[in-house]
């Protein structure tokens, strides 16, 4: 009997029972971009960056099964200007500037900007004011550049067993918060060992004295940028990564 299957971008991708189209991409070498979205946890479809077309429908790929026979459009011009749009608003939402950031060079949040061809923010700025927790001796948390994906959360409290992170508010007041009586990382048992403390996308959860030690052109998007760590090529002749 003939593997299950679904068109990608043309392209038949073989599938598992039980798999979502993210993880038949990404099995199949074939990268569909995504910020909340992490092998190791249970998705969820936070950030919607994932969405694709499945047999004609919006849908997040790292929450919707894959089906026999299903036609999915990933890396075409409708989709990728949704999902730039979705970066714009997640750029002007935080504080985030680059050229100062000990993540630059390793973030995803820039790296698809760049693949993406985000040019500019195209919204007016927040501003938003979001203190810096430096309580820890060895983490440093800038709430600044947080984007709710809350893999933090999920690392803390399903893998960790801390539950150090959640997130608090709704709309556009819903933010990161730490959960200890003071709201201060140093007052919680979170470790460096932690897996909470490696998951982080963007720049929030930052080792500290480890700022800048990687040299620009050695980072890991500097080397390539993230639509070609993979090595397969996409429908607009450059090639995907799977991360």
């Amino acid at each position: 009997m003939n593997a299950p299957s679904l068109l990608l971008d043309g392209l038949p991708v073989p599938f598992s029972s039980g798999q979502t189209i993210m993880e038949a991409a990404t099995a199949a070498g074939i990268f569909i971009p995504h910020l909340c979205h992490h092998p190791e946890f249970k998705p969820q479809g936070s950030c919607k960056l994932c969405t694709v077309k499945a047999n004609g429908r919006y849908v997040s790929a790292c929450t919707m099964p894959a089906k026999d026979g299903m036609e999915v459009e990933n890396n075409s011009p409708d989709l990728n200007d949704k999902r730039r749009t979705l970066l714009q608003m997640l750029f002007v939402e935080g504080n985030h500037f680059c050229p100062s950031c000990e993540k630059s060079g390793n973030c995803l949040l820039q790296a698809l900007a760049y693949e993406l061809e985000m040019l500019t923010p195209h919204f007016p700025q927040f501003y938003p004011d979001r203190p810096v927790d430096a309580s820890h001796p060895d983490v440093l948390l800038d709430f600044n550049r947080c984007i709710l994906c809350e893999l933090c959360v999920r690392a803390s409290r399903d893998v960790d067993r801390k539950n150090v992170f959640a997130l608090s508010g709704r709309g556009i007041g819903k933010h990161l918060i730490v959960n200890a009586e003071s709201g201060r990382l140093a007052d919680t048992g979170f470790s460096l060992a932690d897996k909470a403390a490696h998951v982080c996308p963007v720049g929030v959860i930052l080792e500290k004295r480890q700022g800048f030690l990687q040299p620009i052109g050695c980072r890991r998007y500097d080397l390539q940028p993230i639509g070609m760590q993979s090595g397969r090529p996409s429908a607009s002749g450059g090639s995907e990564q799977v991360i």
